[in-house]
């Protein structure tokens, strides 16, 4: 299935894509958490889109929101495709480069990517999102796909200069609304195992600056999670970003950088298009859909 979380007169509700139309699934589901956490609730969300064909509305007229209104751990892998690593200047990794985003940081499709006062370096990055829908600690490679609820697009917009002041990727990782999520979760069965194979591209102004495939990404959505999960109990409704491709605008002579009154899009195969403007901090007066 195919799931958006829509803003409808002010109010989260979780909906039912289907190609270029949505429906509401009604006031008591108002977070993709409620299709995670209860037994049986995938295929009540069956029955209940059978009986709304009444109900059903244009995908382009919808305000969407985050997946999560309380977003879980958001780890993210970096340098995790082997072109992308050599235009920074890394050497390929053995080991995945970890680092996490918080809640703050991250915004819903359609809503403005804030273009910070204090850099000009802010870059787009094109990345698969994993859902997780399944907790656990050390799980196994071979059994890692059964943790996994779903997939969606993923901007992983860095702000390059405060990325490089130190060792740690922090800070330049995590300005508020620069990780832009959506609009679409794809459940896992739609999909080629781990979501492989999928052509993921980025645009920026209608022109293509990124263009790979997820079967290049050097950790595999299963080897990702039985890593994380050595250290870390993931939990249902926590996301991981797959890591950007090559093309991205700080490797570029001379640079590219999204500006003020740019568009942005992450496209992945199968999965969708997540769009976003971006706008100046000072007048992003339009508040972040939660």
């Amino acid at each position: 299935m195919r799931y958006s979380v829509v803003l409808e007169e002010g109010e989260r509700r979780l909906a039912v894509v289907d190609g270029g139309r949505f429906a509401i699934l009604g006031p008591d589901f108002a977070d993709l958490r409620a299709v995670l956490v209860s037994p049986g609730a995938e295929e009540a969300m069956r029955r209940r889109v059978s009986l709304a064909e009444a109900d059903w509305r244009p995908l382009e007229s919808a305000r969407f929101a985050q997946p999560f209104a309380r977003p879980g751990k958001i780890v993210c892998l970096g340098l995790n495709y082997r072109d992308h690593a050599l235009e920074g200047g890394y050497a390929v990794p053995d080991y995945p480069a970890l680092f996490l985003r918080t809640a703050t940081s991250l915004l819903a499709a359609g809503a403005p990517i804030v273009a910070p006062a204090v850099s000009e370096k802010l870059d787009f990055e094109a990345e698969l999102l994993v859902i997780v829908g399944q907790g656990g600690r050390r799980i196994a490679e071979a059994d890692a796909l059964r943790h996994v609820f779903g997939y969606a697009c993923f901007n992983d917009a860095s702000i390059r200069d405060f990325q490089r002041k130190t060792h740690q990727w922090t800070p330049g990782k995590n300005f508020d609304g620069t990780g832009a999520i959506g609009p679409v979760v794809v459940t896992a069965d739609e999909l080629p195992a781990g979501a492989s194979g999928l052509a993921i591209r980025c645009r920026l102004n209608g022109t293509t600056v990124q263009d790979a495939n997820t079967a290049d990404m050097l950790v595999s959505v299963p080897r990702a999670i039985a890593i994380i999960s050595e250290f870390m109990t993931l939990e249902p409704g926590d996301m991981i970003a797959m890591g950007t491709p090559q093309g991205v605008g700080h490797a570029r002579n001379p640079p590219l950088w999204m500006r003020p009154g740019d568009d942005v899009e992450v496209e992945i195969e199968r999965i969708g298009i997540l769009r976003n403007p971006i706008v100046a901090e000072d007048s992003a007066a339009v508040p972040r859909a939660s």
